[in-house]
């Protein structure tokens, strides 16, 4: 079973403001598939403080995985990929770009995500859309490579069969 961490970037959402669905859609398919959420937390648009709990989720909690939605936009205040980009040893890019191809088979503004994934240690970070439609269909999208991938990454599998 893995370990999952969940931050949700949306200055709204931390204070109260607005609820927050992706967060929940990212819990309820992750738990779908057998794994724990270890921790969910909502923090506002603020690359330090994100920064910190990647840092913290991954390194004292050890989630095997973080999964981020929001703050991947165009706007002065979205900063999620600049604080993964700080949190990570090792970019999987290939992550964050198939994300983006089978999104812009739904929609042409996939092109405007600045999301990134990368490792830190035995932990994976990945960036997902902020909308609860979006994160859904991205999370299905690639769940079973991801699974795998995290197989490699903690050492339960050792060879790349597919």
């Amino acid at each position: 079973m893995f370990k999952v961490g969940i931050i949700t970037a949306s200055d709204k959402g931390s204070t109260g403001e607005r609820e927050d669905l992706s967060g929940k859609a990212i819990k309820e398919i992750v738990e779908s598939k057998g794994y724990k959420v270890k921790k969910a937390t909502i923090l506002p648009d603020d690359e330090e403080l994100l920064l910190k709990e990647m840092i913290y989720m991954a390194d004292e909690q050890k989630v095997d995985l973080i999964l981020t939605t929001g703050g991947t936009g165009f706007s002065k205040r979205d900063v999620t990929p600049e604080a993964t980009i700080k949190a990570c040893d090792r970019m999987a890019n290939g992550i964050a770009e198939a994300i983006r191809y089978y999104s812009l088979s739904i929609t042409p503004r996939a092109m405007l995500s600045r999301a990134v994934s990368g490792i830190r240690g035995e932990t994976l970070i990945i960036n997902l859309p902020g909308s609860p439609k979006a994160v859904k269909e991205s999370l299905e999208y690639i769940m079973d490579s991801l699974h795998h991938g995290l197989e490699i990454l903690t050492g339960r599998a050792s060879e790349c069969s597919r």
